[in-house]
């Protein structure tokens, strides 16, 4: 038994966890996962383990629901202010006494409490002291920090005394635990957006599911993404809102007893969670992370990315091929001496790409997605939706005689030209389907990063009702940017050449709320794995014109953000024979 820590036939629902030993089930039904939890009981509860049982900590997955019978409430209470998260725990830990004693009388609902926090804490700090408690994600928007800008929704926060002084910016989000997740092996459907909105409300904004979408929903799941499934969301349990000039905690409680998830149970769950969580909050040191790299290989190499690209281009220049764009990636799997803190990790990231978009995203048992993205996906709010085209790459000048001159040559060539207007005439033509008039302003700029510099343009409209979303995120993604064009041969060549999972990489991750919902694509990214290291992915875009070594080069310039916030170093005395090293 002790060996057999992962056993799994279906999607993640319960985790069993004794002082030494830790069970994973994936039962594919709610009445298989509570019989195997009365089994464990009668077996490990009271017989082999003794007393040793001490906690089980289990989740609902949304999406076994029926999407077409709306949840009994859905509620959001503020409690008052307090001046630091341990008293915010207090507060919390009095209120689900509270609850204990008096139940809501409702078969299903979710409810989330909520006590602001009069100081401001980072929401990355808060998360990388809850150490490795899974499930848990992280999501900042695409704004400056050093500016104070965070999410585009402004906060009325009333308390339980009708104290409305807390209006505040989101700046970003963490969370562990799940209150409700959706997670399937098959595609992420219509069917599965409707179980995420029906547990959401444009009446509590901050109730979120949190996520992302794998990049080819038709490809087999490799072992290092089985845990995130098609796709994987969750509504937090225990929340961290870092907000400007303050911050909040927040507990979530869903249940639904037609999938077997009482309140009782949500409310035991919540409570084992809330035992795990951590009071104190340390800064954290956004600076290289000092991990020795030993081993760096790249899935392709130079010879065989080589190759690709004069196949892909192959492919472009016949005549009777219809392919005109493929984004082709790389997987750089890096090992160090010893395990990567992904949150710390992130945290330098923040440093590296302040105008990005930074996530982390990490299931039960599962590996760490993180990433630094500067591409939006798209932002609805009510009806009113924006998307943009990001293409073409070139490195920052060390001078500014030099970027201008950079910035110049990109917006000059006809190469890049053509694989930046494909992008950006597919993104309008896939908003003008759902729209009723769409925007683009400006058609055309360079928007510069810290290290590199893109070609830019923003697109804007009004979608004609909202169920719309789901057409616009299954039209959008994935856009020309990461996969190519025409959509359909270009996945179809990508699927062929590429010999690794992208997995969650250049795929749809970020939330979905009730009156709002914010995606980014998920490049610039990595799957941070223990014992393993981590996996680094960056993808080029081979258009008519394309140079196999220049994009390896864009290849190289796009993960430096990453690698370079780790030192490469070889020890001295190495006993690994025939150490490869790639640069």
């Amino acid at each position: 038994v002790e060996e057999k820590k992962n056993l799994e036939t279906n999607n993640a629902s319960v985790f069993i966890l004794f002082p030494s030993h830790s069970f994973y089930l994936f039962p594919p039904s709610v009445s298989q996962r509570n019989s195997i939890l009365s089994v464990f009981f009668l077996i490990y509860g009271k017989g082999m383990f003794g007393n040793e049982a001490r906690r089980v900590v289990a989740w609902m997955n949304g999406c076994e629901g029926d999407p077409k019978l709306p949840i009994g409430s859905i509620e959001t209470r503020t409690l008052t202010v307090v001046p630091s998260p341990s008293k915010a725990m207090e507060r919390l830990s009095v209120a689900i006494r509270e609850l204990k004693c008096s139940p809501l009388p409702l078969t299903s609902g979710i409810l989330r409490l909520q006590v602001p926090i009069e100081e401001q804490i980072e929401a990355i700090e808060w998360l990388h002291a809850q150490h490795d408690n899974l499930p848990r994600c992280f999501f900042s928007g695409r704004r400056s920090r050093a500016n104070g800008n965070g999410s585009n929704l402004l906060m009325d926060i009333g308390n339980e005394n009708g104290d409305t002084s807390f209006t505040n910016n989101l700046v970003g989000v963490a969370g562990v635990g799940s209150a409700v997740f959706f997670q399937q092996l098959r595609p992420f459907s219509y069917h599965d957006w409707r179980s995420i909105k029906r547990f959401l409300s444009s009446e509590c904004p901050l109730i979120r599911a949190y996520g992302a979408i794998h990049f080819d929903a038709t490809a087999n799941i490799s072992p290092e993404w089985k845990a995130f499934g098609s796709f994987y969301f969750m509504v937090p349990q225990v929340e961290f809102d870092e907000l400007e000039g303050s911050s909040m905690l927040a507990i979530t409680i869903a249940w639904d007893n037609a999938l077997s998830w009482t309140w009782d149970e949500a409310i035991h769950s919540l409570e084992t969670t809330m035992q795990q969580i951590a009071s104190v909050v340390v800064k954290l040191k956004k600076e290289a992370s000092g991990e020795s790299i030993l081993r760096k290989t790249h899935v392709p190499n130079k010879t065989h990315w080589d190759l690709a690209v004069k196949k892909a281009l192959q492919e472009i220049n016949t005549s009777s091929s219809e392919l005109v764009k493929v984004v082709l990636a790389r997987s750089s799997r890096i090992l160090t001496a010893t395990n990567i803190d992904p949150i710390a990790w992130l945290a330098s990231l923040q440093v590296e790409g302040e105008d990005a978009y930074q996530f982390c995203l990490q299931p039960p048992n599962g590996p760490a997605f993180v990433g630094n993205t500067p591409e939006r996906l798209f932002h609805r709010k009510w009806l009113s939706i924006s998307s943009e085209a990001l293409a073409a790459t070139r490195a920052r000048g060390e001078s500014r005689a030099l970027d201008l001159q950079i910035e110049h040559d990109l917006l000059s060539s006809p190469k890049d030209h053509l694989e930046f207007t494909v992008v950006r005439e597919n993104i309008q033509n896939k908003l003008e389907s759902v729209c009723d008039r769409v925007v683009v302003e400006p058609k055309k700029t360079v928007r510069k990063l810290r290290r590199i510099q893109h070609l830019y343009a923003q697109l804007s409209g009004n979608l004609r009702r909202e169920d719309d979303e789901f057409e616009i995120l299954s039209s959008l993604h994935p856009t020309p940017a990461v996969c190519g064009l025409p959509k359909e041969a270009a996945r179809l060549f990508i699927s062929e050449t590429e010999m690794f999972d992208r997995g969650m990489y250049a795929g749809p991750v970020g939330w979905f709320g009730g009156g709002e919902s914010e995606f980014a694509v998920g490049i610039r990214s990595a799957l941070v794995e223990k014992d393993s290291g981590a996996l680094i992915y960056a993808g080029a875009g081979i258009v008519e014109g394309s140079n196999p070594s220049s994009e390896w080069d864009e290849l190289e310039l796009k993960t430096s953000q990453c690698t370079k916030l780790l030192q490469l170093e070889v020890p001295r005395q190495s006993k690994v024979e025939n150490l490869e090293i790639i640069y």
